[in-house]
């Protein structure tokens, strides 16, 4: 059984749940309060979720960032999705992360996301070094 679908049926790590996904705190966090929107449905592709899946995410989404905001007091947020193995997806069901970003987490956290793919995040004439 998937691990998220095997979650659904113990629903105690609950952090915020609605009628089409739940919520979790991430069991390995990159930062304090990095939590995982899950669709209950079980499918890998973030492309077939249906409209309502993809309200319900948002409206999780929103819903976390009120509980991440009460106890963290994060100064930004990525959000991301890993869509496929080559993208880094490991469990091929449908989550999404909600990871907080805290003022001197990195050095130099512009391009933020772009920095998946190493070398590539920090772009454009004013590009900052790393050193």
């Amino acid at each position: 059984m998937c691990l998220f679908c095997d979650y659904q049926t113990k629903r105690s790590n609950y952090i915020y749940e609605n009628e089409l996904v739940y919520a979790i705190k991430d069991q390995f966090p990159v930062s304090p309060g990095h939590a995982l929107v899950i669709t209950k449905r079980h499918f890998a592709s973030y492309f077939d979720a249906t409209k309502e899946e993809i309200l319900a995410i948002d409206e999780a989404m929103r819903a976390v960032k009120d509980l991440i905001e009460e106890i963290y007091h994060p100064d930004g947020y990525n959000i991301g999705v890993n869509q496929g193995a080559d993208a880094g997806q490991t469990i091929m069901h449908l989550h999404v992360h909600l990871i907080p970003r805290y003022k001197g987490d990195v050095k130099n956290p512009r391009g933020g996301v772009r920095g998946a793919i190493p070398g590539k995040q920090h772009y454009g004439v004013n590009r900052i070094s790393d050193d």
